[in-house]
This record gives C-alpha cells, sequence and structure tokens, in this order.
C-alpha cells in the first residue's frame, strides 16, 4: 500500500448572525494544493470581530485571510510557530493602527488558527474564540479564554488583535489520530452551550457539516444574543510516518560495523557491493521477492551522533520529495531492522560519473541530462533543501533513460539539528569557494556545483581543476567550456560558467533561471520539437508552391513536345 504523505479532512461550518444585526465572526479553511498539505498542512481559522467597532468584520476577515497568505508564503520546512508568528505579527501591528484612524476606529478581533501538518494540530490563539480537540467520546479545551469579567458580568477581552502594539500569541500542540475531531467556536457559541453538550453533539458523529449545523443551531436555541459560528474538522487520514517517529526508530537500531558482500541482514542477502565511500557501504541486496538497495553508515570519519544525524535525514528527506529525478528511500515493515541502514529502491543503470569517464557525451545527451539534473535540485530548492554534494557520482542514469539524484544524507534543512561543524562532508573538486570559508550551504551553493557537475557533463574536464580531499582548491580563472567542445553554442557555455561563477552575487538568483537558460541556450542542439507541417503552418504558400511546380512541370513537357 502506497504511504500517505499528506493530511486529508472533511470540514464542516456554520455561522449565523443570531440576534445581531450583521455577522461579525469569520471562519474558513484552507486545503492548500497536494504538494502544500504533505509540506506545510492544513490551515483552518475562526475570528470574532469585536462587537460595537466599525471594522470588527473586516478585522476578522482580514485576520483570518492574512493568516492562511502569510503562512503560504513562508519556508515550508520551517518552524511552524515561528512562520506563524510572522505572519500574524505584521497584521496586529497594522490593526493596532487602523483602529486609531475614524473608518476602524476601535477594530480588534480575536482569532484562533490551527496549523494541521503531519500528525500534530498547532493551535495559535488569542482573545476568546476556542479549539476544542474530541478522541473517542472524550472532548477537551485547547485555549484559554483571555477576558476579564467586569462588576456588572460582563467579559471584557484582555488580548486580541490589534488590541495592543505586541502580539501576545498562545501556542497550543494537540496529537492527532485517525478519526479525531477539532472544533473551533465563537464566544456565541460556548457561551450558551456547557462543554458537556457540545461533546454530546460531536459525538453524533454526522458528517462534519451536519454536526456544525447542529452545533449553531443548539446555540441559537438556547438563547445566543451574539453571532454563532462553528467549524468542525474530521481527521478521515493522517501521513503514515512522521519525523519523529522515523528518528525515535533510528535511534533504537544498532550502530554496527558494516557488513560484508555475501551476508544476509534481516532476511536481504547482500549480493555485490555498489560502492565503499568514506561515510558509507552500498549493497545490491535481495529477499525472495525484491531487489533493493541497503545503505549502512560508516563510523571511521562520522562520530555516532553524526552517523545518525545523517542517515536520519536522508532517510525522511527520501520520503518526503517527491520528484521524478531524486531517489526515494523506502520505508521496511515496521520492527524489521536489527541494525541503523536504510533502504532505496534500486535503479538500474549507471553513474553519471562512470559515463563521463568511459566516453565524450553528444551533446544532445548532455543537454537533456542537464536539464533533468537540474530540474530535480531545483524541486529540492522549492522546498527550502539544500542538497550541498551534488556531483556526477550522486547522479544515477537509469536504464530506461530516466535521472536520479541520490545521497541527501548531508543536505540542510531549516530546523534540523545540523552535524557538527568538523563532519560535515562534502567534495572538495565541487564546493563553492564559500563553503571554505565555513558556509553551511544553500541553494546558491548548490548551484555552482551543479554547475560543475554540468561543465564535467559536457567537457569531462574540472573548470577550476581537480581538487584532493580535505584540501582548499587555488581557485584562479576558469577554462572556458568551449575550449574542450569547440562545437558548444555560446550561450551554452556562458549559462554553464555563470553558475560557477566564485563571487555567489554573480551567479544565477535561482535554480529555475538556470534551467531557462539551459533550454534556451540548447535550441540550437536539440531537434524541433513536433515539427508542423508547411501546410499547417502556412497552408497559401504551400498552395502556390505546389501550383508553381506543376506550372513547371507543364512547361517542361510542352517543350519537350515540341
Amino acid at each position: 500500500m502506497a504511504r500517505r504523505t499528506s493530511i486529508e479532512v472533511s470540514i464542516g461550518f456554520s455561522s449565523h448572525c443570531g440576534a445581531r444585526l450583521d455577522n461579525q465572526d469569520f471562519a474558513a479553511a484552507d486545503l492548500g494544493s497536494e504538494e502544500e498539505r504533505a509540506l506545510q498542512g492544513v490551515l483552518v481559522a475562526l475570528a470574532d470581530g469585536v462587537g460595537g467597532s466599525k471594522g470588527g468584520r473586516i478585522a476578522a476577515e482580514l485576520a483570518v485571510q492574512n493568516f492562511f497568505d502569510g503562512y503560504r508564503s513562508q519556508n515550508p520546512l520551517g518552524s511552524v510557530a515561528s512562520a506563524a508568528t510572522k505572519t500574524m505579527d505584521g497584521f496586529n501591528r497594522w490593526l493596532n493602527a487602523q483602529a486609531r484612524t475614524p473608518t476602524m476606529k476601535g477594530a480588534a478581533t480575536t482569532f484562533t488558527g490551527v496549523v494541521l501538518r503531519g500528525r500534530e494540530a498547532l493551535v495559535l490563539h488569542i482573545g476568546d474564540s476556542r479549539a476544542w480537540h474530541l478522541r473517542g467520546a472524550a472532548l477537551a479545551l485547547l485555549t484559554e479564554d483571555h477576558v476579564s469579567i467586569s462588576s456588572d458580568d460582563r467579559a471584557v477581552l484582555l488580548r486580541a488583535l490589534g488590541l495592543e502594539p505586541v502580539l501576545r500569541l498562545d501556542f497550543i500542540r494537540q496529537s492527532l489520530d485517525d478519526h479525531d475531531r477539532l472544533l473551533l467556536t465563537s464566544d456565541g457559541v460556548h457561551g450558551v452551550l456547557t462543554q458537556q453538550e457540545i461533546a454530546r453533539l460531536l459525538c453524533a458523529r454526522k458528517s462534519s457539516q451536519a454536526d456544525a449545523d447542529a452545533i449553531t443551531a443548539a446555540a441559537l436555541a438556547a438563547g445566543s444574543q451574539d453571532n454563532v459560528t462553528a467549524l468542525v474538522v474530521d481527521f478521515i487520514a493522517l501521513p503514515s510516518v512522521d519525523f519523529d517517529a522515523l528518528a525515535a526508530e533510528m535511534d533504537s537500531l544498532a550502530l554496527l560495523p558494516p557488513p560484508e558482500e555475501g551476508e544476509t541482514i534481516d532476511g536481504y542477502r547482500l549480493e555485490h557491493l555498489l560502492s565503499d565511500a568514506a561515510y558509507a557501504r552500498i549493497f545490491v541486496a535481495r529477499d525472495r521477492e525484491n531487489r533493493i538497495v541497503l545503505k549502512f553508515p560508516k563510523t571511521m570519519l562520522l562520530s555516532e551522533d553524526g552517523a545518525r544525524l545523517a542517515f536520519l535525514r536522508e532517510g525522511f528527506l527520501g520520503r518526503q520529495v517527491e520528484s521524478p529525478y531524486v531517489g526515494r528511500t523506502l520505508a521496511l515493515p515496521e520492527g524489521s531492522q536489527s541494525r541503523l541502514y536504510i533502504a532505496m529502491p534500486f535503479y538500474a543503470g549507471e553513474s553519471l560519473e562512470t559515463k563521463i569517464s568511459e566516453e565524450q557525451v553528444p551533446l544532445r545527451d548532455a543537454v537533456a541530462i542537464a536539464l533533468k539534473l537540474s530540474r530535480g535540485v531545483a524541486s529540492l530548492h522549492r522546498r527550502g533543501i539544500a542538497h550541498r554534494d551534488i556531483k556526477p557520482g550522486n547522479v544515477i542514469l537509469t536504464s530506461d533513460g530516466g535521472l536520479k539524484l541520490i545521497d541527501l544524507g548531508i543536505a540542510r534543512v531549516p530546523n534540523f539539528k545540523e552535524l557538527p561543524e568538523k563532519e560535515v562532508p562534502g567534495t572538495a573538486s565541487y564546493m563553492a569557494p564559500e563553503l571554505f570559508k565555513g558556509e553551511l550551504g544553500d541553494a546558491i551553493s548548490d548551484q555552482f556545483s551543479l554547475g560543475v557537475t554540468i561543465y564535467r557533463l559536457f567537457t569531462g574536464h574540472y573548470p577550476y581543476g581537480e581538487t584532493a580531499p580535505f584540501t582548499t582548491p587555488l581557485f584562479g580563472p576558469p577554462i572556458p567550456a568551449s575550449q574542450y567542445r569547440p562545437e558548444m553554442p555560446a550561450r551554452l557555455e556562458a549559462a554553464i560558467m555563470k553558475a560557477i561563477s566564485l563571487r555567489r552575487d554573480d551567479r544565477f538568483a535561482d535554480v529555475e533561471e538556470l534551467i531557462y537558460q539551459l533550454e534556451t541556450g540548447m535550441l540550437n542542439v536539440l531537434p524541433p520539437r513536433n515539427a508542423v507541417p508547411l501546410l499547417r503552418r502556412n497552408p497559401v504558400l504551400f498552395w502556390k508552391s505546389i501550383s508553381a511546380l506543376l506550372i513547371a512541370v507543364v512547361i517542361v513537357e510542352f517543350l519537350l513536345m515540341r
């Protein structure tokens, strides 16, 4: 069965003015695209504009929309709490300033927003709207009301968006299981319904929409004098694996010396050694049915902590990144591993390093390979991932014409624990100059490594010369690629040389721009795609040409008859 990578929910929403003339509540959900759900999760929020203020409804609606738009624009692999805080802090300052203007005087709003990512809900809360969590028949209140009761028994808001220039959000985390329910309510609902009454309505377990309607109907029947709003979320399915679960699994595995060819590990016979590198030993392995690749750590150069971090990183990212040009990792049956290693699909083919060493790759073939590799790198960068060891040895050219970029063990991801500085590996001949000065690596330094790899793909040489391991290269002027391949189009050469510029600022803004330049630089190399016949492109010219040809034939025949 395929592994689920994104959350699946059903959402019901119900809101009524009640005894009020207008509705200052606003609630919504943002499901996002499939990729956004996998990386950033599902967003739901409810805001209740402060009654009596001119801009209460406007404040509530803008708060929810700002939360959705701002959070989606943040780094998808960054901290959820940090991304949410940055998003709402700016809005709070803006609303606080607007509340002092005539058109929005006194505007403020409560806000309860939830990020549903992985198997966890992160609640952001300020004011007296509420978030509830139902598991089985047990209903838990997740939030705390920020109110004070006045002498005449009125609830006075102590905290709300726009009420103060400095934002004070509460953050509440709640683990999620399949079939849990989440509920957001405005105070028009929970002000008249007890927790027991809300639990009874949620435990009806009808559709999310039917139960949201039932909750607001019950609040109105109980005499609510305020707007009433309920948003119900049913969790249909949650991601199969999360980072914490994988980390706990890997921490429990023994770290042993790497095995030898011919051994059997957990039912997999190690058929032959694929690679014996400094940090890992890789085998093609087979059980009764499948052929896969197993990668075992070597601790001669990495500490135990470094080895676990690298394998956790590669195992997790290999399950998260969906790209036809990035290699995957496999989830083995739970409890089947006796030691630390990761499993990967077996990709029949050869490494790009092998192909470069055996032949000069024809320009047209090199063009296709460069584009596939660049698109694989771009797919990582879109997720905030820097590979940090792009080189021909980490690229597999599959026998079906595909390409896989592998080895994410030292990839840099925001908010992942970093390897100890002395253990951050890389391959000197492909590393950008800034990495030798202590920088940790990012998309721009990745672009340099990609550029050197593409340079070698076309020329078979290194632009700055080959560098021995654990040494710092002497960066001089690069050798123009056309010196090795005179037939290379000038625009194509210019794109490659820009990517390997020694100054970061002289490289492309991102790999997507490099891809565009490679494509346009290759127009003289690749044959036109699906050339359109002249009859379709210019039918008048076609028939004129046919007519001229027929006239010429008639004239020739006439002359021959004379």
